[in-house]
């Protein structure tokens, strides 16, 4: 797959065929359990088949095409899509958005914990056909250890290996649904929204139905969020094909469905009852690798989701990881294994796919909500949209996923949905924690001119009554401005073990908006004495900067902005490059704190997640050997009035 300057994926046939390998295993296999949700164990009627069927087809144009494919992927952030995206975005717009950018990126890693075993549970148990009493948790357990396994190859190799099964199984749903659909053709007047509304309006509790219809759509958010594994001409293109074929299977089975008036389904599923007979085996397998393939959509739109937090400052900072050359490829090996573990939490908590059912869409829906206010944003500021319009889009899409949510919450809460929400809940609390924690820290970070310091630094390195600590020191800054550095930083050199060296460098990373920039700006402070260098990188470029600070190094020696032979005679004299020390100071809390109980609480929680998490070298990718660690108190509100007495 190809890609263009700006990291937009071309559209080709490969790309098509890896698209339809990673996003759409979610909405792509919801024919198998979505009108079996609906009809459930009522009695069948013309009424609940056609109203369903008309949800359906509306459901998928209005929400899935017209909302995600059409308006949606237009919002993308140099190529890479997600909510993180979009809220990067419209984010100076207004502080509050940050609100509605968590609590939507939680709730879509929520349902991230609780797809993949939904997914395996229902294909696996597809195995009951053959053994009724089989075990299937052993099984299941294990396919999704190799699932998880499999994702540190990166999505391309995913998608290439999954691109052809889904091409098969789409493939499969047309021809079936079309077979079916012959022998009753007259089911495609649920096209007509009359009978949506028949259903949900005029049928006792049809309401409730939007509770399974929304079954139907619950992967069209891992088509944004995916936008950067695929590109957007890709989906929309390869999105014409998936959705004609999920209509044709749904209308197949709804044609099935108007011959079995007045019964029930009796524990049929009508997708295998619209199967001939001599290819029911062979239907089943591909359905439960389908099934498998579903859960990948949701996990690589966590990595991509993921590193969009990391970037805002609204997640600790983890390993991010790049499998191929390819832009958008991208592994988080940290996150694979949280959602390794709260994939086998629920499977051992709930067992059964059947039990899963309840908690499993109540989330996504809160992440679409989310997803229509940013959107929103994104159309009247970025867009220049008319103010009309984009009050009419609010209206709709919020009454649409307004009504989904109310349906999902009041019948799906005490089933199971409660799971989802303290899983929303968790991850908001983290977000918040380290949102609020970057907060505080940079209140307390004193920067200070570094004018100031640039004599003391030449008299420093000259005084020869302090041995040379290195030839090269070069310290991690967080200062932005060019002409500002960290009081801490001077503290270390000048009064913590004074540090004498022949030149020094202070080196910033700034991560942009831009995906995929990788640039730097060097500043001569003193010639041969001290330097500062501003990395820009865009914010899916992996870290490596002491690969990139020699680059830098190698670049200026040549162009002779710089010497950095080795300043020791014997060495000088064999034309021998002097040593390169790193320093990176760490903060932690420091005792001589007094603030409110609030802010307490928020450091507390911040510094212990903290422990658990890479560490600043790790973080930018640091030779451990040429690293020094530094720590240093962080003193947010010192202690006053200590009452202490002097005795005689």
């Amino acid at each position: 797959m190809e890609t263009n300057g700006h990291g937009h994926h071309k559209l080709t046939v490969g790309g098509l065929l890896v698209t339809l390998g990673i996003i759409y295993g979610d909405i792509g296999t919801s024919p198998l359990y979505v009108l079996k949700a609906i009809i459930d164990k009522a009695v069948i009627t013309e009424d609940v088949i056609l109203g369903g069927l008309s949800c359906i087809f509306w459901t998928l144009t209005l929400q899935t095409t017209i909302k995600y494919v059409l308006l949606t992927l237009n919002a993308d952030n140099n190529g890479e899509g997600g909510i993180f995206s979009l809220y990067t975005l419209v984010r100076r717009r207004a502080k509050w958005l940050v609100v509605p950018a968590i609590l939507g990126g939680s709730a879509l890693l929520a349902d991230g914990v609780i797809t993949p075993p939904l997914s395996v549970a229902s294909a696996i148990e597809g195995l009951r056909i053959f053994d009724p009493k089989i075990n299937t948790i052993p099984i299941i357990l294990a396919i999704l250890c190799v699932i998880f396994i499999f994702q540190s190859l990166g999505t391309s190799v995913v998608g290439k290996a999954f691109g052809p099964l889904m091409l098969i199984w789409f493939t499969m749903l047309a021809v079936l649904g079309a077979f079916s659909l012959s022998t009753a053709p007259d089911v495609l007047r649920a096209i007509n929204p009359y009978y949506a509304y028949n259903l949900l309006v005029n049928t006792s509790g049809g309401f409730w139905f939007l509770g399974s219809v929304f079954l139907c759509t619950t992967g069209a958010e891992a088509l944004y969020s995916d936008l950067g594994h695929c590109g957007k001409e890709n989906i929309r293109i390869s999105w014409v094909f998936v959705k004609s074929t999920l209509l044709l299977n749904y209308f197949g089975q709804g044609a099935w469905l108007l011959s079995k008036q007045g019964t029930t389904l009796n524990g049929v599923n009508p997708f295998f009852a619209i199967m001939p007979e001599w290819f029911l085996y062979t239907g089943i397998t591909i359905s439960t690798v389908a099934a498998i393939i579903a859960s990948q959509a949701l996990i690589s739109g966590s990595f991509t989701l993921i590193s969009e937090a990391v970037r805002l400052g609204l997640w600790p900072k983890v390993k991010l990881m790049f499998p191929s050359n390819m832009k958008g490829q991208l592994y988080v090996p940290s996150i694979n294994r949280l959602l390794w573990l709260g994939c086998v939490g629920v499977l051992f908590y709930f067992k059964e796919s059947s039990n899963m059912e309840g908690a499993y869409g109540l989330a996504i829906t809160l992440t679409m909500m989310m997803t229509t206010i940013l959107l929103a944003f994104y159309l009247f500021y970025r867009k220049s949209t008319a103010l009309w319009i984009v009050i009419a889009f609010l209206v709709v899409y919020v009454a649409i996923e307004g009504a989904f949510m109310a349906a999902n919450l009041l019948v799906k809460f005490m089933h199971g949905g409660w799971v989802s929400l303290i899983l929303v809940l968790s991850i908001s609390f983290v977000m918040y924690v380290w949102l609020r924690a970057n907060q505080i820290k940079r209140q307390v970070t004193e920067f200070v001119k570094i004018d100031r310091f640039v004599d003391p630094l030449k008299v420093l390195s000259e005084d020869k009554s302090i041995a040379r600590y290195a030839t090269h020191l070069v310290y991690m800054t967080s200062a932005e401005r060019v002409d500002e550095i960290e009081s801490k930083i001077m503290f270390s050199i000048f009064e913590q073990n004074p540090k004498r060296a022949d030149i020094y460098w202070f080196v910033h990373v700034d991560t942009t908006d831009a995906p995929h920039t990788m640039e730097y700006k060097v500043e001569t402070l003193a010639t041969n004495d001290v330097y500062k260098i501003t990395f820009r990188l865009g914010f899916r470029v992996d870290l490596r900067i002491n690969m990139m600070f020699k680059k830098v190094i190698d670049e200026m020696s040549k162009n002779k902005e710089v010497d950095i032979t080795s300043r020791y005679a014997s060495l000088r004299e064999q034309n021998i490059n002097g040593d390169f020390k790193f320093v990176v100071i760490e903060k932690f809390l420091s005792y001589e704190n007094e603030f409110p109980p609030n802010d307490q609480f928020i450091m507390d929680t911040y510094f212990t997640i903290k422990g658990y998490t890479a560490s600043e070298a790790q973080w930018f990718g640091l030779d451990s050997s040429s690293v020094i660690v530094e720590k240093v108190p962080m003193v947010l509100d010192p202690v006053e009035n200590v009452k202490l007495v002097r005795q005689k």
